[in-house]
Formats: structure tokens, C-alpha cells, sequence
């Protein structure tokens, strides 16, 4: 593959003037006040965000963990004009079945770190691109680059690797991305989604069952408590952009208070994922000062979770109790042709970084029908 000219091995190098930049800015913050409450409901609280903050300027080891993202082969290709970053992770079985990952904001391909190697070893190729604007692919300086053009992009992508049919598979923006992937069908056989983009039936709600009720109960925190960081992003991502991109300690904690919340993490990210995994994604995005320009998707596709049209190709719903929208089966089946859906034990939104045995066992079981 790396002999196509169309494709550059890439791999990651940050600049030691940047890391020392970084710790620097570090340094020189200067903080607010503390909350006026003793929990988060007012954001990520000023003692954790100083601990963090200096676990990253003293402790925190970037070359270490470079050095294992570099455990994975990485390539750049260029596509309509903009270079497209990914991991290309090949399986050592003959018949492996190609399979595209797509993460979200405020992910990064950090999320798959856990699950690319359990699925190689399951029989997948597994690609993992950074979406426009994010991580290492380029940003875009025109309009256009929204979730329409992206799921075009993949499957450029896809055919360019030479697959002639694969599966794709997403949460959050990467949901959004799958889903439009699974309307254009292209060389796409199978999606599976662990956020789907669904609403109740013409018929109404239904029964409000007690799953219904969490649903709901879901939907509303979001809309009245969570939803602040979708509004400005959708409306003025260039605003936000100026202070996520000079402020490393701003870019963590806009960043970081959505794992807390969106993770099933029983009140404290920690519970589930390490200081060092927490860094590991908000690196991408500093380093690359990328807070305007992924913030950008939001304002070219904001409405994208309002509906479309219904997916006719075999999807499969990974359902996690503590998704940021959950949508009942019922209410997916107005959207896909559903023909896998689990309903899992524990996760939130981030599922392959939260639960990624579980993650690895329910894609796989659903791509086996596909393959």
C-alpha cells in the first residue's frame, strides 16, 4: 500500500519546541475562582482541573505514548484536496473483512487504541480515519466539509485501499458519518452504530416503558444542562476556537467535563479511563490546534440529528445505558434496517475507549453476518 503514490506513510512526531510550548503555557495559566458548589454541575471543578493540569506538565509522559500510538501503522492520502490522516491496521487472516471505525468530537482515533488489535486478531482490517479538521488530517479552508462530503470521503478512501466491499461502524459524529455511509451504500455492505440517529414513529412515542422513561429523561439533562458547547460550536466555532487554541488548560477542560458526563463513570472520569488516556485525546487536538476547526462540524452539520433517510443496508445497534441520545429499538427501526441490536450492561457514550471487550465482541458478532 505504500508504494501507491496517492498514499504517504505517516508517522506521529511532535516538535520538542512544541512540547516545551505546551508545558510553558502550562505554567503561566492563569485561573478562575473555584465553583461556588462542591460537585460538577457547574463544570469540571478547580481542583481536579489543577491536578490534571499539572499531572500534565510534570508527569505525564508524551514520547511514551507516542511512541505506542506509533504501534499502528499510520497514512496521510490526499482527497478532494485535503490530506486525510488514518491507521490501516491489517489482519494477518486471508479472509479479513475491511472494516472503517470513525470517531467524533471531542474524540479522536485515541478511542480505538483498545480495539484495533482485538479486531485485527478477529479477521478485521480495521481503518481509522481522523474526521476533517480534527487530529492530523488537514483542515479544511473552504465550506463544504460536512458529514455528507466525509461519507463520501470514506469510501474514496475505502475503494483507494482497494476494498471493493467493507463494513463501517461509528459513535457521535462518527454515528453520523455511518449512518450517511449506509444511505449512499457505495462499497459499504453493513453499518453498525452505537449512537443511532433516531426518532419515535409516526404513530408516537409508545409505550413509556421504563427503558423509554430513561431514554427521555436522557434526552432532556442533554438538551437543558449539556447542550451549551453544541450551541456555540454550531453557531460560532470561530469564537471558541481562539481561546481552545492559545489555552492548553482551556482546551482540557472543554474537552475533559464531557467524558465526565458522558461516560458511564459513576461521577468521576478516573473510574474508567486513566490521566494518561484522558491526555492522550486532548493532545490531538492541542497539538494540532485543532479547536476551531473541529468545532467547524458543527456548524456545517448541525442538524445532521434530525433525521434522513432510512438506511435499507443490515445495521447494527450497540444500545449503552448511559449514551448521550438513546433511541429505543422501535424508534431505530424507523431509521434502520435493524437486524443485530444489543442491549448492553454498562458504557456510555465513548464505547470502544469505555467498553472495549464489550465493543470488540458485539462488532465482531454483527459483522460475521455481513462478511
Amino acid at each position: 500500500m505504500a508504494a501507491d503514490p496517492l498514499i504517504r506513510p505517516f508517522s506521529i512526531a511532535v516538535p520538542d519546541a512544541d512540547l516545551d510550548d505546551l508545558k510553558a503555557r502550562l505554567a503561566h495559566t492563569r485561573w478562575p475562582e473555584a465553583e461556588c458548589v462542591d460537585d460538577w454541575t457547574q463544570g469540571i471543578p478547580l481542583g481536579y482541573t489543577r491536578e490534571l493540569a499539572n499531572y500534565w506538565a510534570n508527569e505525564y509522559d508524551w514520547r511514551t505514548r507516542e511512541a505506542a500510538l506509533n504501534r499502528f501503522d499510520h497514512f496521510v492520502t490526499e482527497i478532494d484536496g485535503l490530506d486525510i490522516h488514518f491507521i490501516h491496521q491489517r489482519s494477518s487472516r486471508a479472509d479479513a473483512f475491511p472494516l472503517i471505525l470513525t470517531h467524533g468530537w471531542p474524540g479522536s482515533v485515541v478511542e480505538f487504541h483498545k480495539v484495533i488489535e482485538p479486531l485485527t486478531a478477529a479477521g478485521f482490517d480495521v481503518v481509522c480515519p481522523s474526521l476533517p479538521g480534527y487530529g492530523f488530517s488537514g483542515k479544511p479552508t473552504s465550506t463544504g466539509w460536512g458529514i455528507e462530503k466525509i461519507a463520501q470521503t470514506w469510501d474514496t478512501l475505502m475503494t483507494r485501499l482497494g476494498y471493493q466491499r467493507y463494513g463501517a461502524q461509528g459513535g457521535d459524529w462518527g454515528s453520523a458519518v455511518t449512518t450517511q455511509i449506509g444511505r449512499n451504500v457505495g462499497a459499504c455492505v453493513g453499518i453498525h452504530v452505537n449512537m443511532p440517529i433516531a426518532g419515535p414513529p409516526a404513530e408516537g412515542i409508545g409505550e413509556l416503558t421504563e427503558d423509554l422513561q430513561k431514554a427521555l429523561a436522557r434526552v432532556e439533562y442533554y438538551r437543558k444542562w449539556d447542550s451549551g458547547y453544541m450551541k456555540q460550536q454550531s453557531t460560532r466555532p470561530q469564537t471558541v476556537g481562539y481561546g481552545l487554541v492559545d489555552s492548553p488548560v482551556g482546551q482540557l477542560a472543554w474537552i475533559v467535563e464531557k467524558f465526565w458526563s458522558w461516560m458511564d463513570c459513576d461521577g468521576h472520569p478516573e473510574n474508567v479511563l486513566s490521566k494518561d488516556e484522558l491526555l492522550d485525546n486532548v493532545m490531538l487536538y492541542w497539538i494540532t490546534a485543532s479547536g476551531a476547526s473541529s468545532a467547524r462540524l458543527y456548524w456545517e452539520s448541525g442538524n445532521t440529528f434530525e433525521g434522513g433517510q432510512y438506511v435499507k443496508l443490515p445495521t447494527g445497534i450497540a444500545a449503552f445505558p448511559l449514551e448521550l441520545l438513546r433511541a429505543p429499538r422501535n424508534w431505530c427501526e424507523t431509521a434502520y434496517n435493524v437486524t443485530h441490536y444489543t442491549t448492553m450492561p454498562r458504557g456510555g457514550h465513548f464505547a470502544a475507549f469505555e467498553q472495549p471487550e464489550l465493543f470488540v465482541e458485539d462488532v465482531t458478532t454483527f459483522f460475521n453476518t455481513v462478511r
